[in-house]
């Protein structure tokens, strides 16, 4: 075997580690993120609402002393005590009978980390709701320093990674159409795949135009795939991310075989066998790679969306 070709295979391995750490914790998780458009000049705390009484929830031991409410995953201790807590008194007591408050309450499943007070994004405030226990089914509650409150209608969260904007001028709240949701989520997983596997492609060698074209072809081919096969994947078992963890990785592999087979055929400005090595690099890495770039990519189309 040639050294060149032993030191690929070397990289297959490393990158295959990389992506049993990535999936390890930071596999595909639920994000929700909340633009406010027009937002109260004056200090406010918005939270997502979900249906049902809260419960309350206790990790570990379970004898009560483990007890966590949604600041308690949202927050550090002297974050929490920095936080107004009339103002967070006066969300509890506006919200509706039959909902809860995900974050000044909690979840009574899954944990979610949330963002009462935002930051700004552009002449906007930006929210940011993530992890398991992010709601399928919700509504939007804001409450201003003065007392205003309001709440929004029900919204539901078409795509694993979503995005809602509320004009608290208008007070109005919408949710994008689920045609431009996954329009989004395609080009969250399309962009880092093609900055990582673009990046391999050029690192083993592949220079001709052919080859480029081979590659955009490959991965527009792929990459549709996958967002149609998560958008009936979620038509059939909702946004939730446990679903999609088990579904992320059956499709990763398929991804992976069928991009060896035809970079085996199209990639021929170098031997069969960098063509397959390279496949199976470039696949590794940006299932494990992509994973980390996800939130800041998604972040920034929100906000200019």
């Amino acid at each position: 075997m040639k050294r060149s070709l032993r030191f690929y295979i070397l990289m297959v391995l490393a990158a295959a580690l990389l992506t049993v750490s990535a999936f390890a914790d930071t596999g595909p998780k639920a994000q929700l993120k909340v633009l406010v458009k027009n937002a109260p000049e004056e200090p406010y705390y918005l939270d997502l609402l979900e249906k049902g009484d809260y419960q309350g929830h206790t990790y570990g031991s379970g004898d009560g002393d483990d007890t966590y409410s949604g600041l308690d995953w949202s927050y550090s201790e002297e974050e929490i005590a920095a936080l107004d807590s009339e103002l967070l008194d006066a969300l509890r007591a506006a919200v509706p009978e039959g909902w809860h408050a995900c974050t000044a309450q909690g979840t009574n499943g899954v944990p979610m980390w949330g963002d009462l007070i935002g930051s700004d994004a552009g002449g906007v405030r930006l929210h940011s709701f993530r992890y398991h226990g992010v709601p399928d089914t919700y509504r939007i509650i804001l409450v201003t320093k003065s007392g205003e409150s309001w709440v929004s209608g029900v919204l539901h969260r078409a795509t694993l990674q979503s995005s809602a904007t509320v004009d608290w001028a208008a007070r109005i709240a919408n949710a994008p159409s689920p045609a431009m949701a996954y329009a989004l989520q395609f080009l969250c997983t399309l962009l880092p795949t093609l900055l990582i596997e673009g990046v391999l492609l050029f690192l083993f060698g592949y220079r001709s135009k052919k080859s480029w074209y081979s590659f955009l072809l490959v991965n527009l081919i792929t990459q549709g795939g996958f967002s149609v096969y998560l958008a009936v994947s979620v038509l059939q078992n909702g946004a939730n991310a446990w679903m999609t963890i088990f579904f992320y990785l059956p499709i990763e592999i398929v991804i992976t075989l069928v991009e060896l087979l035809l970079y085996r055929r199209l990639l021929t400005e170098k031997s069969k066998a960098r063509a397959a090595v390279y496949a199976i690099t470039a696949n590794v890495c940006s299932a494990a790679f992509g994973l980390w770039l996800i939130d800041p990519l998604w972040h920034f189309l929100v906000t200019i969306s």
